[in-house]
C-alpha cells in the first residue's frame, strides 16, 4: 500500500505526497473503460450523494490512501452488505484496483483520485459515513517532518462531522512512535473514545485483512499497532 501523508491543514493543504510511478498497459486501459463504472468525479463544492453512487442506502466506509486497494477489494468481497468509498492519488494503485474491482465482479466500491482533506471538508453529507480506515499512512519519520503527518487534531475536526455517532475511525501502523503519536491526538479530543480501553491499543481486528507489507514486517520482526476509535 502507499502511504498517504499530510501537511498541516490550514495551508493549502494535501494528504498525500504525490510519487507516481509507471502505469502498466493494463492500468492505462482500466481508467479509459473502468473509470466510468467505478470512479466518481468530485467538482470540489459540490457534496457527493452516497446513495446516489451506490444505488443503496447501505453503510458507507471510506478508506483514506488505499494503495493498490488490495486490502479495500477484499473488505467489499467479504462484506457485500457494505459500501466502500475509496481515495487514492496515485494512478498506478488507482488503475490496478479498477481491474480487480471488474476481475472480481464488486459493485460495491467507489474510487475518488483526491485529495482526502479536501473531500471530508466539501465532497461528503453530515453524519454520512459508518467508518474511515487509513492504514499506514506515512510515518514522516524526521522529527521536522511530523508537522506533515496526517493524523492531527485538524483531521479529528474534518472526521466528526461525517461520522455517524458510533461511527468507527480505525488506523494501523508499522511505526511505533507514529502509533504513540496517533494515540495522544485521539485520546485528547473528547469527541472520540478508545475501544481498546484509555492509553491502550487494539488487536488487529479479523476484518482486516492483512498486506503483503505487513506480513513480511512480521517475519522481520515489526510490530504493527492498530487503533480503533468511536464518534461519540
Amino acid at each position: 500500500m502507499s502511504r498517504p501523508g499530510s501537511d498541516r491543514p490550514l495551508r493549502p493543504v494535501r494528504s498525500y505526497v504525490l510519487r507516481e510511478g509507471r502505469m502498466t498497459t493494463g492500468q492505462q486501459r482500466a481508467f479509459a473503460e473502468l473509470w466510468p463504472r467505478f470512479g466518481v468525479e468530485f467538482e470540489g463544492n459540490v457534496s457527493l450523494d452516497p446513495a446516489a453512487l451506490f444505488g443503496n442506502t447501505h453503510p458507507v466506509t471510506l478508506e483514506i490512501g488505499f494503495g493498490n486497494g488490495d486490502t479495500l477489494a477484499e473488505l467489499a468481497a467479504r462484506y457485500p452488505e457494505h459500501n466502500y468509498l475509496g481515495i487514492e492519488v496515485h494512478r498506478p494503485g488507482v488503475g490496478r484496483l479498477l481491474l480487480t474491482l471488474a476481475e472480481r465482479g464488486l459493485g460495491n466500491v467507489r474510487v475518488l483520485r483526491q485529495d482526502a482533506v479536501a473531500v471530508l471538508e466539501h465532497g461528503l453529507p453530515p453524519t454520512s459515513l459508518a467508518a474511515v480506515q487509513l492504514f499506514f499512512p506515512d510515518p514522516w519519520p524526521k522529527h521536522k517532518h511530523h508537522k506533515r503527518r496526517i493524523v492531527q487534531p485538524a483531521l479529528l475536526d474534518l472526521l466528526y462531522p461525517v461520522l455517524q455517532p458510533g461511527g468507527l475511525f480505525h488506523v494501523a501502523t508499522d511505526w511505533q512512535d507514529y502509533a504513540a503519536h496517533i494515540l495522544r491526538v485521539l485520546e485528547a479530543d473528547p469527541r472520540f473514545a478508545n475501544t481498546a480501553g484509555a492509553g491502550q491499543y487494539a488487536s488487529r481486528p479479523a476484518g482486516r485483512p492483512q498486506t503483503k507489507f505487513e506480513r513480511r514486517g512480521e517475519r522481520l520482526g515489526h510490530g504493527v499497532w492498530d487503533l480503533l476509535f468511536r464518534r461519540r
